[in-house]
């Protein structure tokens, strides 16, 4: 879909009554002309977004950083503001505190992102997935060189307009396990990241049963789960997000591709 929307070809879809977060919501008759495409969740329909770092050992291993020990029950966690948030074709946007962009090491991450659906709190990993109302795709575009200086990620992870998500989101229904997921990175035509979400050393219901101890997600609370191998800033010479770059999620499952131009600050805007 996203891709056909980037190619300005003509989409048609059943309009739904009532937001994806409603379970009264449902598909209608009606027949629609997709005119923009959205996220799959607009910011006023977020609670919060979650992320889990270095929950591929492969990721962790390329940029020598130590993953969770095994036997350790938590795992590293930061959040996002939502005005990190863009949709499909919105371009990515690298402020002037993270340029020059060599310097600076802006990067891709490819990530299976949950969508919770109803309100969770100290579920057991064995119903984790009833509270899941779908997943969808990320790029947790990161900026090397502040993620470094610091133990805390939000600040390198969390400009604003630098976090696109989408571009569907796939029921939970449609999904008959998460821990199959295939999901790439494409920058420029080049595929960098070629992953599989059963490399997660955290799966999708210990991420949900941990997430919700003590703590309620509510519908619309957003958990990135990690990468996978092949970042930009790990790779000699370093890969960087630069102006006019054309940067490509793909998820399996029916999530389809996500695709984001790049924009550095005070430079010409990438086409879109």
């Amino acid at each position: 879909m996203h891709i056909t929307t980037w190619n300005k070809q003509t989409i048609r879809a059943y309009e739904i009554s009532g937001s994806a977060l409603d379970p009264a919501a449902r598909v209608t008759s009606n027949i629609l002309t997709v005119e923009k495409l959205l996220s799959p969740l607009s910011r006023e329909e977020t609670k919060v977004v979650r992320c889990l770092g270095l929950n591929y050992s492969d990721h962790a291993a390329e940029t020598n950083m130590a993953k969770p020990a095994v036997g350790f029950s938590a795992p590293i966690l930061f959040y996002k503001p939502l005005a990190s948030m863009i949709g499909p074709n919105a371009p990515i946007f690298i402020p002037k505190v993270a340029q020059p962009v060599e310097e600076h090491l802006s990067d891709y991450e490819v990530e299976l992102t949950i969508v919770i659906g109803k309100a969770a709190k100290d579920v057991t990993e064995a119903d984790a997935l009833d509270y899941v109302l779908g997943y969808t795709g990320a790029n947790d575009v990161s900026f090397r060189k502040h993620q470094l200086t610091t133990s805390q990620w939000g600040f390198s992870k969390g400009f604003d307009n630098t976090t696109p998500l989408g571009p569907v989101l796939v029921s939970n229904n449609a999904v008959s396990n998460p821990q199959d997921i295939p999901l790439t990175c494409t920058l420029n035509g080049k595929v960098l990241q070629d992953g599989n979400t059963s490399d997660q050393i955290f799966n999708v219901r210990q991420t949900v049963s941990f997430l919700s101890q003590g703590t309620t997600l509510e519908p619309g609370s957003v958990i990135l789960t990690g990468t996978p191998k092949g970042v930009g800033f790990a790779r000699k010479p370093a890969v960087v997000l630069k102006n006019g770059d054309d940067c490509r999620v793909w998820l399996g499952n029916g999530i389809g591709t996500l695709v984001n131009p790049v924009i550095e600050e005070g430079r010409y805007q990438a086409k879109l």
